[in-house]
Protein backbone atom coordinates (compact mmCIF):
# COMPACT_ATOMS: atom_id res chain seq x y z
CA UNK A 1 0.00 0.00 0.00
CA UNK A 2 1.05 3.47 -0.57
CA UNK A 3 1.32 5.04 3.01
CA UNK A 4 1.72 8.64 4.83
CA UNK A 5 2.68 8.08 8.22
CA UNK A 6 1.74 10.94 10.71
CA UNK A 7 4.14 11.15 13.92
CA UNK A 8 5.83 13.73 15.67
CA UNK A 9 8.61 12.23 18.90
CA UNK A 10 11.21 9.70 19.19
CA UNK A 11 8.71 7.11 19.87
CA UNK A 12 7.36 7.86 16.26
CA UNK A 13 10.89 6.97 14.89
CA UNK A 14 10.75 3.83 15.90
CA UNK A 15 7.48 2.68 14.02
CA UNK A 16 8.22 4.54 10.69
CA UNK A 17 11.66 2.38 10.34
CA UNK A 18 9.89 -0.18 10.62
CA UNK A 19 7.80 0.87 7.93
CA UNK A 20 10.22 1.94 5.90
CA UNK A 21 12.01 -1.44 5.86
CA UNK A 22 8.39 -3.46 5.02
CA UNK A 23 6.39 -4.43 1.57
CA UNK A 24 4.81 -0.71 1.96
CA UNK A 25 5.66 2.62 0.48
CA UNK A 26 5.86 5.22 2.60
CA UNK A 27 5.07 8.33 0.26
CA UNK A 28 5.33 11.17 2.80
CA UNK A 29 5.35 11.82 6.73
CA UNK A 30 3.38 14.46 8.53
CA UNK A 31 4.57 15.26 12.14
CA UNK A 32 3.90 18.22 14.15
CA UNK A 33 5.81 22.24 13.01
CA UNK A 34 9.28 22.96 14.17
CA UNK A 35 9.32 23.50 17.82
CA UNK A 36 11.64 24.12 20.52
CA UNK A 37 13.38 21.44 22.26
CA UNK A 38 16.58 20.63 24.22
CA UNK A 39 18.14 22.51 27.06
CA UNK A 40 18.91 25.31 24.95
CA UNK A 41 15.27 25.22 23.57
CA UNK A 42 16.29 25.64 19.97
CA UNK A 43 13.62 25.88 17.19
CA UNK A 44 14.00 22.18 15.69
CA UNK A 45 12.34 19.81 13.41
CA UNK A 46 10.62 17.05 15.16
CA UNK A 47 12.28 13.32 15.44
CA UNK A 48 9.86 12.66 12.63
CA UNK A 49 10.86 15.11 10.57
CA UNK A 50 14.89 14.63 10.71
CA UNK A 51 14.37 11.02 9.72
CA UNK A 52 11.99 11.68 7.13
CA UNK A 53 14.20 13.90 5.78
CA UNK A 54 16.96 11.69 6.13
CA UNK A 55 15.15 8.83 4.15
CA UNK A 56 14.43 11.28 1.34
CA UNK A 57 10.64 11.76 2.57
CA UNK A 58 8.30 14.80 1.78
CA UNK A 59 7.88 16.08 5.24
CA UNK A 60 4.34 18.07 5.88
CA UNK A 61 3.93 20.19 8.76
CA UNK A 62 0.50 21.48 9.02
CA UNK A 63 -0.27 23.87 12.01
CA UNK A 64 -3.89 22.22 11.51
CA UNK A 65 -4.39 19.38 10.64
CA UNK A 66 -7.80 21.05 8.45
CA UNK A 67 -5.80 23.80 6.47
CA UNK A 68 -6.87 23.42 3.13
CA UNK A 69 -3.19 23.73 1.97
CA UNK A 70 -2.29 20.63 3.95
CA UNK A 71 -6.03 18.70 2.77
CA UNK A 72 -5.25 19.57 -0.96
CA UNK A 73 -1.93 17.83 -0.59
CA UNK A 74 -2.51 14.79 0.99
CA UNK A 75 -5.32 14.14 -1.37
CA UNK A 76 -2.16 15.01 -4.66
CA UNK A 77 -0.54 12.47 -2.96
CA UNK A 78 -3.44 10.07 -2.64
CA UNK A 79 -2.35 7.15 0.10
CA UNK A 80 -4.26 4.45 -0.01
CA UNK A 81 -3.38 4.57 4.34
CA UNK A 82 -2.32 6.81 6.93
CA UNK A 83 -0.61 4.96 9.97
CA UNK A 84 -0.50 7.07 13.21
CA UNK A 85 2.00 6.89 16.13
CA UNK A 86 2.01 9.65 18.47
CA UNK A 87 1.32 12.45 16.01
CA UNK A 88 0.03 14.89 19.20
CA UNK A 89 -3.26 16.52 17.37
CA UNK A 90 -6.55 15.53 16.27
CA UNK A 91 -7.55 15.13 12.47
CA UNK A 92 -10.82 16.56 10.87
CA UNK A 93 -13.11 13.86 9.44
CA UNK A 94 -11.75 15.90 6.37
CA UNK A 95 -8.33 14.38 6.54
CA UNK A 96 -9.57 11.09 7.66
CA UNK A 97 -11.90 10.68 4.81
CA UNK A 98 -9.30 11.19 2.38
CA UNK A 99 -7.35 7.54 2.51
CA UNK A 100 -9.82 4.28 1.55
CA UNK A 101 -8.58 2.63 3.87
CA UNK A 102 -8.52 4.90 6.82
CA UNK A 103 -6.12 6.23 9.46
CA UNK A 104 -4.57 3.51 11.56
CA UNK A 105 -3.47 4.06 14.87
CA UNK A 106 -0.71 2.72 16.70
CA UNK A 107 -1.63 3.34 20.55
CA UNK A 108 0.29 2.35 23.11
CA UNK A 109 -2.11 0.83 26.07
CA UNK A 110 -4.69 -2.32 25.29
CA UNK A 111 -7.86 -0.39 24.24
CA UNK A 112 -10.50 0.69 25.81
CA UNK A 113 -8.21 1.48 28.59
CA UNK A 114 -6.19 4.55 28.93
CA UNK A 115 -7.54 6.11 25.85
CA UNK A 116 -5.92 9.92 25.40
CA UNK A 117 -2.46 11.75 25.13
CA UNK A 118 -0.34 9.56 28.42
CA UNK A 119 -1.35 6.01 28.53
CA UNK A 120 1.91 4.77 29.20
CA UNK A 121 2.16 7.04 32.43
CA UNK A 122 -1.15 6.36 33.62
CA UNK A 123 -0.41 2.62 33.55
CA UNK A 124 2.60 2.79 35.64
CA UNK A 125 0.84 5.86 37.76
CA UNK A 126 -2.00 3.55 38.54
CA UNK A 127 -0.07 0.32 39.19
CA UNK A 128 -1.54 -1.71 36.15
CA UNK A 129 0.55 -4.74 36.29
CA UNK A 130 0.21 -5.44 32.04
CA UNK A 131 -0.14 -3.07 29.72
CA UNK A 132 0.78 -3.32 26.09
CA UNK A 133 -0.31 -2.00 22.63
CA UNK A 134 -3.54 -1.75 20.05
CA UNK A 135 -3.55 -0.41 16.22
CA UNK A 136 -7.44 0.89 15.72
CA UNK A 137 -9.14 2.89 12.72
CA UNK A 138 -9.43 5.88 14.11
CA UNK A 139 -12.62 8.05 14.50
CA UNK A 140 -13.72 11.21 15.60
CA UNK A 141 -14.44 10.13 18.89
CA UNK A 142 -10.72 10.07 21.09
CA UNK A 143 -9.24 6.55 20.93
CA UNK A 144 -12.38 4.79 20.54
CA UNK A 145 -12.33 3.41 16.56
CA UNK A 146 -12.30 -0.86 16.10
CA UNK A 147 -9.18 -2.46 16.97
CA UNK A 148 -7.62 -4.88 14.49
CA UNK A 149 -4.58 -5.61 16.78
CA UNK A 150 -3.37 -6.04 20.44
CA UNK A 151 0.03 -6.98 22.83
CA UNK A 152 0.48 -7.20 25.98
CA UNK A 153 3.50 -5.86 28.05
CA UNK A 154 4.16 -7.05 31.59
CA UNK A 155 4.64 -3.19 33.99
CA UNK A 156 8.12 -4.25 35.13
CA UNK A 157 8.35 -3.43 39.01
CA UNK A 158 11.16 -0.92 38.41
CA UNK A 159 9.96 0.62 35.03
CA UNK A 160 9.80 4.09 34.02
CA UNK A 161 7.73 5.97 31.20
CA UNK A 162 10.25 6.15 29.39
CA UNK A 163 11.68 2.02 29.79
CA UNK A 164 8.45 0.67 29.27
CA UNK A 165 7.29 3.52 26.38
CA UNK A 166 10.76 2.08 24.65
CA UNK A 167 9.60 -1.36 24.47
CA UNK A 168 6.34 -0.74 23.85
CA UNK A 169 7.31 0.82 20.38
CA UNK A 170 9.53 -1.36 18.97
CA UNK A 171 7.16 -4.44 20.21
CA UNK A 172 4.14 -1.89 18.69
CA UNK A 173 6.18 -1.03 15.48
CA UNK A 174 6.03 -4.74 14.37
CA UNK A 175 2.07 -5.14 15.71
CA UNK A 176 1.74 -2.26 12.95
CA UNK A 177 3.28 -3.35 9.89
CA UNK A 178 1.19 -6.65 10.84
CA UNK A 179 -2.18 -4.76 10.83
CA UNK A 180 -1.23 -2.95 7.84
CA UNK A 181 0.21 -6.31 5.85
CA UNK A 182 -3.86 -7.72 7.07
CA UNK A 183 -5.73 -4.83 5.61
CA UNK A 184 -4.03 -4.99 2.24
CA UNK A 185 -4.20 -8.84 2.40
CA UNK A 186 -7.99 -8.63 3.39
CA UNK A 187 -7.75 -11.06 6.12
CA UNK A 188 -7.69 -8.57 9.13
CA UNK A 189 -11.20 -6.92 10.58
CA UNK A 190 -11.53 -4.38 12.68
CA UNK A 191 -13.51 -4.92 15.92
CA UNK A 192 -15.62 -2.49 17.92
CA UNK A 193 -14.05 -2.03 21.25
CA UNK A 194 -16.41 -2.98 24.24
CA UNK A 195 -18.23 -0.77 26.37
CA UNK A 196 -16.87 -1.63 29.46
CA UNK A 197 -13.62 -1.18 30.99
CA UNK A 198 -13.44 2.80 29.19
CA UNK A 199 -10.43 4.71 31.41
CA UNK A 200 -8.68 7.90 29.80
CA UNK A 201 -5.37 8.90 29.98
CA UNK A 202 -4.84 13.08 30.00
CA UNK A 203 -1.56 14.52 29.67
CA UNK A 204 0.64 15.18 32.86
CA UNK A 205 1.83 18.70 33.27
CA UNK A 206 4.60 19.85 35.57
CA UNK A 207 2.65 20.16 38.34
CA UNK A 208 2.04 16.42 38.02
CA UNK A 209 5.28 15.51 38.80
CA UNK A 210 5.27 17.61 42.23
CA UNK A 211 5.80 14.70 44.79
CA UNK A 212 2.77 14.52 47.47
CA UNK A 213 5.54 12.36 50.41
CA UNK A 214 2.00 12.17 52.25
CA UNK A 215 1.17 9.76 50.03
CA UNK A 216 1.76 5.88 50.79
CA UNK A 217 5.29 5.09 49.30
CA UNK A 218 4.03 2.48 46.76
CA UNK A 219 2.28 5.15 45.41
CA UNK A 220 5.26 8.08 45.28
CA UNK A 221 7.36 5.34 44.02
CA UNK A 222 4.66 4.95 40.57
CA UNK A 223 4.35 8.40 40.73
CA UNK A 224 8.11 8.91 40.40
CA UNK A 225 8.22 6.33 37.68
CA UNK A 226 5.26 7.73 36.04
CA UNK A 227 6.72 11.14 35.43
CA UNK A 228 10.14 9.78 34.10
CA UNK A 229 11.48 11.44 31.99
CA UNK A 230 8.31 13.60 31.25
CA UNK A 231 7.02 15.65 32.64
CA UNK A 232 9.83 15.22 35.23
CA UNK A 233 9.24 14.58 39.17
CA UNK A 234 10.45 17.12 41.58
CA UNK A 235 10.17 18.54 45.16
CA UNK A 236 11.53 21.49 46.80
CA UNK A 237 14.39 22.18 49.53
CA UNK A 238 14.21 25.53 51.76
CA UNK A 239 12.33 27.05 48.17
CA UNK A 240 14.62 25.59 45.75
CA UNK A 241 12.87 22.81 43.42
CA UNK A 242 14.72 19.50 43.23
CA UNK A 243 14.43 16.90 40.05
CA UNK A 244 14.30 13.87 41.46
CA UNK A 245 14.66 10.19 39.83
CA UNK A 246 13.31 6.98 40.42
CA UNK A 247 13.11 5.81 43.93
CA UNK A 248 13.15 2.76 45.65
CA UNK A 249 11.21 0.56 48.08
CA UNK A 250 14.75 -1.07 49.48
CA UNK A 251 15.83 1.30 52.31
CA UNK A 252 19.06 -0.72 53.45
CA UNK A 253 21.83 1.66 53.75
CA UNK A 254 24.46 -0.85 52.32
CA UNK A 255 24.13 -3.85 50.27
CA UNK A 256 23.66 -7.24 51.77
CA UNK A 257 21.06 -9.56 52.72
CA UNK A 258 20.54 -8.72 56.46
CA UNK A 259 17.55 -6.72 57.38
CA UNK A 260 17.33 -3.40 58.58
CA UNK A 261 14.81 -1.42 61.00
CA UNK A 262 13.15 0.92 58.73
CA UNK A 263 13.54 4.36 60.45
CA UNK A 264 10.51 6.47 61.90
CA UNK A 265 10.70 9.37 59.37
CA UNK A 266 7.54 12.41 58.59
CA UNK A 267 6.75 12.68 55.39
CA UNK A 268 8.85 14.53 53.25
CA UNK A 269 11.72 14.24 56.25
CA UNK A 270 15.04 13.21 54.83
CA UNK A 271 17.49 11.31 56.39
CA UNK A 272 20.82 11.22 55.47
CA UNK A 273 22.81 7.71 55.80
CA UNK A 274 26.67 7.00 54.73
CA UNK A 275 25.65 5.16 51.21
CA UNK A 276 22.03 6.30 50.75
CA UNK A 277 19.38 9.31 51.92
CA UNK A 278 15.86 8.20 52.89
CA UNK A 279 12.76 10.39 52.42
CA UNK A 280 9.68 9.66 54.56
CA UNK A 281 6.46 8.91 52.83
CA UNK A 282 2.58 8.47 54.55
CA UNK A 283 3.49 4.57 55.11
CA UNK A 284 7.72 4.13 55.25
CA UNK A 285 10.38 5.59 54.09
CA UNK A 286 11.67 5.39 50.24
CA UNK A 287 15.56 5.28 49.42
CA UNK A 288 16.22 8.79 46.70
CA UNK A 289 17.79 7.44 43.67
CA UNK A 290 19.21 10.66 41.47
CA UNK A 291 18.75 14.36 42.19
CA UNK A 292 19.48 17.34 40.28
CA UNK A 293 19.67 20.85 42.21
CA UNK A 294 19.00 24.16 40.05
CA UNK A 295 22.03 24.54 37.89
CA UNK A 296 24.13 21.80 38.75
CA UNK A 297 24.40 18.26 37.04
CA UNK A 298 22.01 15.13 38.20
CA UNK A 299 23.99 12.70 40.75
CA UNK A 300 23.27 10.05 43.49
CA UNK A 301 21.43 11.22 46.16
CA UNK A 302 23.92 10.38 48.67
CA UNK A 303 26.66 12.57 46.40
CA UNK A 304 24.02 15.38 46.88
CA UNK A 305 23.22 15.25 50.09
CA UNK A 306 27.03 15.57 51.32
CA UNK A 307 26.56 19.52 50.49
CA UNK A 308 23.87 19.02 53.27
CA UNK A 309 26.15 18.16 56.03
CA UNK A 310 25.87 14.32 55.54
CA UNK A 311 23.79 12.43 59.13
CA UNK A 312 21.71 15.16 59.65
CA UNK A 313 18.02 15.09 58.46
CA UNK A 314 16.65 17.67 55.85
CA UNK A 315 13.17 18.68 55.56
CA UNK A 316 12.20 19.41 51.84
CA UNK A 317 10.93 22.77 51.87
CA UNK A 318 11.91 23.88 55.30
CA UNK A 319 15.00 23.77 57.29
CA UNK A 320 18.23 21.18 58.14
CA UNK A 321 17.93 19.59 61.16
CA UNK A 322 20.97 18.02 62.47
CA UNK A 323 20.43 14.67 63.93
Amino acid sequence: MRLVFAGTPETAVTALDALLTSRHEVAAVVTRPDAPAGRGRKVEPSPVAQRAAAAGLEVLTPARARDPEFLDRLRAIGPDCCPVTAYGALLPQAALDIPPRGWVNLHFSILPAWRGAAPVQHAILHGDDVTGASTFDIVKELDAGPVYGVLTEPVRADDTTGTLLARLARSGAGLLVATLDGIEDGTLQAVPQPAEGVSFAPKLNPDDGRVDWKLPAHVVDRQIRACTPDPGAWTELDGLRLKLGPVSLDVRDQPGPDPVAVPDLAPGELLVGRHAVLAGTGSRPVRLGDVQAPGKRRMTAPDWARGLRSGGTVVPGGTVRLG
